[in-house]
């Protein structure tokens, strides 16, 4: 699940910079944001639910920072850390409890997702099927379909704006769980140390090339 995560969503991000968005849709907001933040950091919170309802795995909290194009940092803390880490060219997913960490070249790992939107600097359309969806919650939503489902890893993702900042998440997988990622104490177009996108694995760590 945590590789459908990486691929669909690691995504998340976003910041105070540009101006409020009053009426316009969530996609224009998207674009706005996509244009005029450079890099950010704050936090976010995560839980998955299963086709019949439930969580399907524990609540997690955590720190992310990303930096275009394609750059980012996704700290999960809380219930048990976790951490993955792009630094442009390759995909850190590190797990302390199993000593062993994932490397994945950045394309191959958030190619055809939001990751690559949120953290890159693409265009939505030449990747998803893109549609409006009702406002609710006081967000305007859209809704992303990827062009090859099969290889993004995910049916659709669902992301709720306001002020031209991403605020939710909701991706659904290939398993039928859906996962909600929500955003919070942004900051837009912070100054983020480059280390913050290094990653070394520690003494007696596997690591495991894809």
């Amino acid at each position: 699940m945590m590789r459908s995560v990486v691929r669909a969503l690691l995504f998340v991000v976003l910041a105070c910079g540009p101006a409020l968005a009053w009426g316009a849709t969530a996609q224009e907001q998207l674009k706005a944001f996509v244009s005029t933040v450079q890099s950010a950091t704050g936090s976010f919170s995560q839980a998955t639910t299963g086709p019949q309802g439930g969580n399907a795995k524990p609540p997690q909290q955590g720190t992310f920072a990303f930096q275009r194009p394609g750059k980012f940092r996704w700290e999960v803390q809380k219930p048990y850390a976790q951490l993955i880490v792009a630094d442009g060219k390759q995909v850190y997913q590190y797990d302390p409890d199993l000593a062993q960490v994932t490397v994945r070249e950045v394309g191959k790992a958030i190619g055809a997702s939001p990751a690559a939107i949120l953290f890159g600097s693409g265009d939505l359309e030449q990747a998803f099927d893109v549609t409006p969806l009702p406002d609710k919650d006081g967000l305007q939503w859209l809704r992303a379909k990827p062009h090859n489902a099969a290889d993004a890893g995910f049916a659709r993702v669902d992301i709720g704006m306001r002020g031209n900042l991403p605020v939710r998440i909701l991706l659904l997988d290939a398993f039928g769980q859906t996962t909600r990622v929500d955003l919070s104490g942004l900051q837009a177009n912070a100054s983020v140390p480059a280390s913050q996108f290094q990653f070394t694995a520690p003494k007696g760590t596997d690591v495991v090339r894809m």
